[in-house]
């Protein structure tokens, strides 16, 4: 059985590919959002979710979040006192996911297709499929998050060849892609992006409006001075966003020091705070527009995906800049998941989608380090000179021509480099490799560099020393920051030793984590109130009778909603 999983920045998805249409499955809480969260619980066991979520304020120390932003590095994350890379915490992750559709299903689910924002380098990529391995998933495709949305929608298309644009603001990334459907082959035009640009930025951007309008006076100089305050300020932001969504201000509310600290934030202050956030956002479509030789009013339609693009001023900034209202008629927290069930339907080669064809595009520049003459005689290193420029179709295959610049050079240094920078000090190397030339004047010596990178995000770089005809290969295969096969081994028996809390307990043990959570927040008699009825459901749990507890646990979840309103994904 292959699923399709949207593995995202704040939440994440999963869905399947069912009797003709994309079906998403609910978790162990009857959520299709599974917050990407993952924790320690008190016993040491392994909290992912919901449950996780409610414990980064009561134990920050624990419990982690945001952790897609740092995929393809070495980055460690401490919880207690183990450590864990960003594609653990993603394989865990995963590994609920999986649990969740198994269950659902009935069955094994072994294979999956994982999105990644489209503008993910080529370390990134690796990195999830890495993360699917480590979750016990045969990753059978990166489909583009942009791709998987369009996907979604280009089933629904009545118009036989249509132009559109995916806008994807998800938590932690935003991807823009330009798309045609044509002749059932859904065609990428073009791509880009910002990796660190979502919904998280604008819930940060109020946490710093809080500090500066409220905090300072009352001495709270660091957000990050204390993990349980900053993750108590991230929820007040959290909420203040959804609902200045809909009304024309909010408030934000904690206590520090004994002391209510509160911030009335009206809408206008708002979209002036986030103004710079704004033009972050323009600038990807205005290149990928470029990119794509398109103009806005070439464009059919401009689809929505991503949860963040619920926020009224992200919406205003779409109609301002297109002159139109964008599609919404799916959900934007679902649309990459449905996107994604789509593309696992046809891995599996459904009936009912063997006309639809996908093509796709390189999203970043690739290409090699030169040396440039800057005066007579006289070489610097450190020029990029591209050979696959961003946004071809893929599979691809171009070449350039290099010469050596030293009389009697005997050998040629090759690194290769990914990005769109003119140095490549600002681009990400990918990988290196030395060839032997024959010994002749400056210049007199010629080598043919041939990069192909097919739809996986494989590169492969071929040098061919034209006065010789011999030929020299590179796969790059490997990233600095990526894990090698053997540490994938070893990395796959540390996560095997864990223990995962059971799931069947989960609903239990995230209304214990939002009460623990509510009793630090509340004082006086509320505190009290909370205390009182969560000792009374833990003695109930303790009796292991579901007929006792399931009521009980409706009538807890209704005293909190009653005191903080209904939890929010």
């Amino acid at each position: 059985m292959i699923i399709g999983i949207d593995l995202g920045t704040t939440n994440s998805l999963v869905a399947v590919w069912r009797d003709g249409q994309p079906v998403m499955i609910p978790n162990a809480l009857g959520h299709m959002l599974t917050p990407s969260v993952v924790g320690l619980d008190d016993n040491g066991e392994v909290l992912v979710g919901l449950a996780a979520r409610e414990r980064l304020i009561t134990h920050p120390q624990l419990t982690t979040s945001v952790f897609k932003r740092y995929m393809g590095s070495d980055r460690q994350t401490h919880l207690g006192s183990q450590s864990f890379r960003p594609e653990e915490l993603s394989a865990l992750v995963l590994k609920s996911l999986k649990a969740d559709a198994e269950r659902f299903l009935g069955e094994p689910v072994t294979e999956a297709v994982i999105t990644v924002p489209a503008y993910f380098s080529d370390a990134q990529r690796k990195a999830t499929k890495i993360a699917g391995q480590l979750a016990g998933l045969t990753v059978e495709r990166l489909v583009n998050e942009p791709t998987a949305a369009a996907l979604a929608y280009g089933l629904h298309q009545s118009e036989p060849e249509s132009r559109f644009l995916v806008f994807d603001l998800g938590g932690g990334t935003f991807d823009i892609s330009i798309l045609e459907l044509f002749d059932g082959v859904m065609e990428v035009r073009a791509s880009a992006g910002d990796n660190f640009l979502g919904g998280e930025d604008f819930t940060e951007l109020l946490i710093d409006g809080f500090v500066e309008e409220v905090g300072k006076h009352k001495g709270l100089g660091d957000k990050q001075a204390s993990p349980a305050l900053y993750q108590a300020l991230r929820k007040q932001a959290e909420q203040a966003k959804r609902a200045l969504t809909g009304s024309d201000g909010a408030a934000m509310e904690v206590q520090y020091q004994g002391e209510t600290l509160r911030w009335d934030i009206t809408d206008a202050d708002f979209q002036k705070r986030v103004e710079p956030l704004l033009k972050r956002l323009r600038e990807p479509i205005e290149r990928a527009l470029r990119d794509a030789r398109l103009k806005a009013i070439d464009l059919d339609q401009i689809v929505l995906a991503g949860g963040a693009t619920r926020k009224s001023v992200v919406r205003k900034l779409v109609a301002k800049l297109f002159g139109r209202m964008p599609a919404m008629n799916l959900n934007p927290d679902e649309v990459v998941a449905r996107g994604a069930a789509v593309m696992a339907g046809l891995k599996a080669r459904d009936v009912a989608l063997n006309e639809i064809v996908m093509t796709d595009v390189c999203p970043y520049t690739l290409g090699v380090e030169v040396s440039e003459q800057v005066s007579p005689g006289r070489f610097q290193p450190g020029f990029f000179l591209p050979i696959i420029e961003r946004n071809s179709v893929v599979p691809v295959s171009r070449e350039q021509t290099v010469n050596t610049v030293v009389d009697n050079q005997t050998a040629l240094h090759v690194n290769i480099f990914q990005g769109e920078s003119r140095l490549v000090k600002d681009n990400i190397f990918l990988g290196e490799i030395t060839i032997p030339v024959p010994p002749r004047p400056a210049g007199q010596v010629s080598v043919t560099i041939r990069f192909t990178y097919d739809v996986n995000g494989l590169l492969e770089a071929e040098m061919t020393v034209d006065e010789t005809g011999q030929k020299h290969r590179l796969v790059i295969e490997e990233n600095p920051g990526v894990l090698t096969q053997v540490q994938i081994e070893e990395k796959l028996a540390a996560l095997a030793k864990l223990k995962i809390h059971p799931r069947e307990l989960l609903p239990n043990a995230t209304l214990l984590a939002r009460a623990d959570r509510l009793y630090q927040q509340m004082l006086g008699e509320e505190r009290q109130w909370v205390a009182q009825e969560a000792a009374r459901f833990q003695a109930l749990l303790e009796g292991q009778d579901e007929a006792v507890i399931e009521p009980a646990r409706a009538e807890l979840k209704a005293f909190l909603d009653q005191i903080e309103g209904e939890s929010w994904l």
